[in-house]
């Protein structure tokens, strides 16, 4: 039964969505925390959150490079909207990552730092 359920609600491959403060909050105070950008290089080289690793969910190599992550540490994802972002969150759920958060406004919505 719990399978069905699973299958009906997301299960363990729901991704978690925070605001700004609540991602800036959460992504300081985990001390096994990365910080992934999904976005394309050119959006990356136009500003990006500090300390941002770019995996570009558009690229052929996304889930190769995905694939070489640690899965104990926790993944903290954003886009330019969270549209992208929560994508590249649902699919690295669906790889075995367990700990992965999504900023749900993107960095159009971020409160924070933006570096160039």
């Amino acid at each position: 039964m719990s399978s069905i359920f699973g299958s009906l609600f997301g299960g363990g491959n729901s991704v978690v969505n925070l605001n700004s403060d609540s991602f800036e909050q959460q992504l300081n105070e985990d001390k096994d925390a990365v910080l992934i950008d999904t976005r394309t290089k050119a959006e990356y080289n136009d500003g990006h959150l500090r300390d941002a690793k770019l995996i570009d969910i558009y690229s052929s190599s996304f889930q190769s490079e995905i694939d070489k992550l640690d899965r104990s540490k926790s993944y903290y994802v954003y886009c330019r909207s969270g549209n992208r972002s929560y994508h590249a969150a649902l699919a690295m759920k669906k790889m075995g990552f367990e700990k992965v958060y999504n900023l749900e406004s993107g960095i159009i919505g971020w409160y924070g730092e933006v570096v160039q």
